[in-house]
């Protein structure tokens, strides 16, 4: 090591990278060292071994940096350029020199400093438009990235809890308080019983093609705004283990990251937004699972940073507080919520979908949209517009009634995953609601009916300028509010205690957080507090 710092210190203060040392700015990993000089970022890998991660020799550093431009170029194409060899000695190093290779770096384009959206975040910056930006990508790149062998030991439940088990090995010999070794033996052991109860399903995801070639590391800290778009980078390239995982397990990652940071809303807008472009419901059964596993994972970097510091104690302080910040995040994310079942209920253009959204990013809620699920039943993605007339094509009774049960099943699946659900759709006739009220009495939860109500006015306004601008799901049009209106079943006698009226109006949402509140508090045991309010 003493020898790689040494060639790290020469390149800095001989120039050789270009800019003046005084310039030039060095940025210190656990496991590499980046060296920014205004035009190029130069990453040199640590000689290190942490077991999940070896870089102890040459040429391992060269197969990685190699791997590292190969994987990258999936996301940012515009950022990683090449691998340039550094020959000569520690004293006298020539990148790109003829002579033996002392060391490989990768080169990048550096791009503009203050747009990770990690320092945004930080500095209250992050907004709806990024995570709308960020679902798209990572969905996107889920969708089309390499699904794993089925030969292929990835995604098998035991190599799965290796890793998990893997952080308790690093971090524990490092704790030597008894409250610190006590909460990550409980953590540990949650896992270890998770890890027995969801293996079926973990088989069944590995099945389904759940597992793919992913970037493995997706935190804030890696993905910027370049240009005003968000862009993934520095996926895991050091293990493939790490890298050929459930497509939720990286969905975890930023869904944790984001509640790390105070943006629950943004967390949950995230969460929601993926599910509905990607259908992936199922894996809201692996969900906790996987948030524990990535705070672990955080926890353990904040650890070994804590080692590589040395006698520097503010470094110690703090990576230390990091630490307790990511085990306090897994603890608080093994605690179930209570789950419940609400619905929407009202024409199109009451605001159905924005109240929903609202309450899900406000509550920790999911969100299960029927405009959206009737086009992923036909095959079209959700702002694809199918031509259809007015009941006709997928707007037909026997299309409605089969979109209705495609909602069911996928309320069960949220409810049997432990969180609560709302059900976005019309529910204009009482048969479809008196579905829900049984499913939500089979599971034994709350039962809630959203009935969305605003001036006629506004409803054709909303509708003629939705309609007109496009990208929105719904295909809802005057002619069908017409129809809508003729068909719609007010609310029986017996329905009334379970609704709230929702006034779409004013844009606050508060008052049914209120009602909400009260009506959805845990009511067994096994549903204790850390819920959604």
């Amino acid at each position: 090591m003493d020898t790689a710092r040494q060639l790290i210190d020469t390149l800095i203060e001989q120039d050789i990278l270009g800019r003046t040392a005084a310039a030039t700015q060095l940025v210190e990993t656990h496991a590499a060292w980046i060296i920014l000089t205004g035009e190029f970022a130069w990453k040199i890998k640590k000689p290190v071994n942490f077991g999940f991660l070896d870089y102890s020799t040459l040429e391992k550093r060269h197969f990685y940096c190699d791997e590292e431009l190969r994987l990258n170029r999936r996301f940012a194409p515009q950022i990683y350029l090449d691998v340039v060899a550094i020959s000569g000695s520690a004293e006298y190093p020539r990148p790109g020199g003829d002579g033996p290779v002392i060391e490989y770096a990768v080169r990048m384009r550096q791009f503009p400093a203050g747009g990770l959206l990690s320092q945004l975040a930080e500095k209250g910056q992050l907004e709806v438009r990024h995570i709308d930006q960020l679902v798209g990508r990572v969905a996107g790149f889920h969708r089309d990235t390499a699904e794993a062998p089925a030969d292929a030991p990835y995604g098998e439940a035991e190599r799965i809890h290796h890793w998990v088990s893997e952080n308790f090995q690093h971090i524990r010999p490092l704790l030597n308080t008894p409250g610190e070794i006590e909460q990550l033996e409980r953590i540990r052991q949650w896992t270890e019983t998770e890890q027995q109860r969801l293996g079926p399903l973990m088989l069944r995801r590995k099945q389904q093609g759940a597992i793919r070639e992913c970037h493995g590391d997706l935190h804030l800290g890696n993905i910027t705004l370049i240009d005003d778009q968000v862009t993934l980078f520095d996926c895991i390239e050091f293990n493939p283990e790490l890298r050929w995982i459930d497509v939720i397990s990286e969905v975890a990652f930023l869904v944790m990251d984001l509640e790390d940071r105070g943006y629950r809303n943004y967390a949950f807008q995230f969460l929601n937004g993926y599910l509905q472009q990607s259908g992936d419901y199922e894996g809201l059964g692996m969900l906790r699972y996987y948030l524990v596993y990535r705070a672990l994972v955080r926890a353990k970097v904040a650890m070994l940073r804590k080692q590589q510091a040395g006698a520097d104690q503010q470094a110690v302080q703090t990576a230390h507080a990091e630490y307790l910040q990511y085990t306090q995040l897994a603890q608080h994310s093994i605690r179930h919520g209570q789950p419940a079942l609400l619905i929407t209920c009202g024409v199109s253009g009451t605001g159905k979908s924005t109240i929903a959204r609202q309450l899900c990013e406000a509550a920790g809620l999911i969100q299960v949209r029927s405009d959206t699920e009737r086009k992923r039943m036909a095959g079209l993605a959700a702002t694809e517009r199918s031509a259809s007339a007015t009941g006709k094509g997928l707007y037909t009774a026997e299309q409605t009634a089969k979109t209705y049960q495609r909602l069911a099943d996928l309320a069960s699946v949220v409810l049997q995953a432990g969180y609560a659900v709302i059900v976005d759709a019309t529910f204009l006739q009482r048969q479809y609601r008196d579905l829900f009220r049984t499913l939500a009495d089979q599971n034994r939860v709350p039962f809630v009916i959203l009935e969305c109500q605003v001036a006629d006015a506004e409803i054709e306004r909303r509708i003629k300028s939705r309609d007109a601008q496009g990208g929105d799901p719904s295909e809802a049009t005057l002619d069908v509010l017409q129809e809508q209106r003729k068909a719609a079943q007010t609310l029986a006698e017996e329905e009334i205690p379970f609704s709230i009226s929702v006034n779409s109006s004013s844009g606050d949402i508060r008052q049914v957080l209120g009602e909400l509140k009260g009506r959805l508090k845990p009511a067994a045991a096994d549903h204790p507090p850390g819920g959604y309010f």
